[in-house]
């Protein structure tokens, strides 16, 4: 029974939701419908209006802050890079990490042979936010962060969204060395990123309007089945 508001701007309405854990859950819905707002209130950056969010039966306002960052992971398609090296960008995800473990990461997150390729390898500089790469590479280092991190709960927000086709399959199995025997709660705009989960979950006007597998929305929802037909379509262009 979840309801939060900016102001007096109803975003989350009354919603009630299962995660399961080592699970996939997809979100679905149009801009604004609240998607960001929710992973938003996983992290705790907000508090909620009303109802409860727990984590594993814990309220979230009994978790300490250092233990909630610790426990989830957060990769959004606006990657936060910083005026250093490639290695110590990635090694932000774990600050004691040695260089095997950078390296490890890197490979799981098809980046290792870019770097690589560089004159100064990890030792690289990336310039101010990053300028120096593109948001394929960027992508790829956030996710190398992530997977160095290790957290239980991976909370991925549009991670895919602006990514050129090419790069698109080097994140998804990027994502896919990240998510193996964890907690993934994912919001796509492509339904192909959400077609796998074990839930999916559509949001509209704040509200769950339809929750189930790719298969039994099919059956089940005509917004979903809209947004199916419009991406087959789309495709096959």
């Amino acid at each position: 029974n979840l309801s939060f508001s900016y102001d007096s701007i109803k975003i989350l309405d009354n919603i009630s939701i299962k995660i399961d854990k080592n699970k996939i859950t997809g979100i679905l819905g149009k801009s604004g419908c609240g998607k960001s707002t929710l992973l938003k209130l996983i992290m705790r950056f907000w508090d909620r209006d009303s109802g409860e969010l727990l984590l594993s039966s814990t309220p979230i306002e009994n978790i300490n802050t250092s233990s909630l960052r610790k426990n989830e992971s957060y990769c959004t398609q606006e990657t936060y890079l910083f005026n250093d090296t490639i290695g110590n960008n990635i090694a932000i995800g774990k600050i004691c990490a040695t260089k095997e473990e950078i390296i490890k990461s890197a490979k799981q997150a098809s980046i290792h042979q870019f770097i690589s390729e560089l004159p100064k390898g990890y030792d690289t500089p990336i310039g101010e936010l990053g300028d120096r790469l593109s948001g394929g590479e960027k992508q790829r280092i956030s996710i190398a962060r992530a997977i160095l991190k290790d957290a239980p709960i991976v909370l991925l927000d549009e991670a895919t969204a602006s990514i050129d086709p090419d790069n698109e399959a080097y994140i998804q199995q990027a994502i896919n060395e990240m998510v193996k025997g964890k907690t993934l709660v994912v919001i796509a705009h492509k339904l192909s990123a959400v077609m796998g989960a074990d839930q999916i979950l559509m949001i509209e006007d704040g509200q769950i309007s339809a929750r189930g597998t790719h298969s039994q929305l099919l059956e089940s929802s005509p917004a979903y089945q809209e947004l199916w037909e419009k991406q087959k379509k789309r495709l096959a262009r």
